[in-house]
């Protein structure tokens, strides 16, 4: 069975969440910061433009990504990686901006993980339609650190599964400015959104923003 059967929408979090122990929802945490990280995604968007990936099977993802930090994560017909170049410009990727690593660094250590320090960023922009499915972030080269996943702009609904794919995936509503950082044991744990739907935010427009900090080096 999986989350998108469930009969009732889920109520918006209000308080931080224990997902399990190691994984943790931080609700509003980024909410005040939110202007901020928005206009350094614009700034970093107009280097490092926006793009859909293609997966290893040929398939065009649905999310637009683009990166900053000393790596960047790619997918193409070859492979899943990191990389210290952004393959469609030849340049390096745009560096991580102090709002960003101060913003992760907050989090995590909120969530029960101190001294996090990320060396990239995923940025991804879900306009209505866009999910991405369950999926294991393991290509990074030490898992001792956690993930820090930020949402900005239209609500999502995130899937929280386990540490198998057909393991059964928990619902989580996400709302603006709200915060998720799992790792330790449940580091390579499955996890998704569901297809964003219609809607427009005051300052993001038509789509939700994911930053999603890591320890790729």
């Amino acid at each position: 069975m999986t989350a998108s059967l469930f009969d009732e929408p889920p109520q918006p979090l209000r308080t931080p969440l224990l997902l399990e122990p190691g994984a943790m929802v931080l609700p509003g945490f980024a909410q005040d910061r939110a202007p901020a990280l928005l206009q350094a995604v614009a700034g970093i968007a107009a280097r490092a433009p926006f793009r859909h990936l293609v997966t290893p099977g040929g398939l065009r993802m649905s999310v637009a990504m683009t990166h900053c930090g000393t790596l960047g994560w790619v997918s193409d017909r070859s492979g899943y990686r990191y990389s210290p170049v952004d393959p469609h410009t030849g340049q390096p990727w745009p560096a991580m901006p102090g709002c960003f690593a101060e913003l992760a660094h907050q989090a995590a250590a909120a969530a029960g993980y101190a001294a996090f320090a990320p060396d990239a960023c995923l940025i991804n922009r879900y306009a209505p339609g866009a999910r991405m499915s369950l999926h294991q972030d393991r290509d990074e080269h030490d898992m001792a650190h956690p993930i820090v996943s930020v949402s900005l702009g239209l609500p999502a609904s995130f899937l929280w599964g386990g540490a198998a794919r057909a393991d059964k995936a928990r619902r989580i509503p996400l709302l603006h400015g709200d915060v998720v950082v799992w790792g330790g044991p449940v580091r390579l744990h499955f996890h998704g959104v569901q297809p964003l739907a219609e809607g427009t935010h005051p300052l993001a427009g038509a789509c939700r923003i994911n930053l999603t900090f890591r320890r790729a080096g």
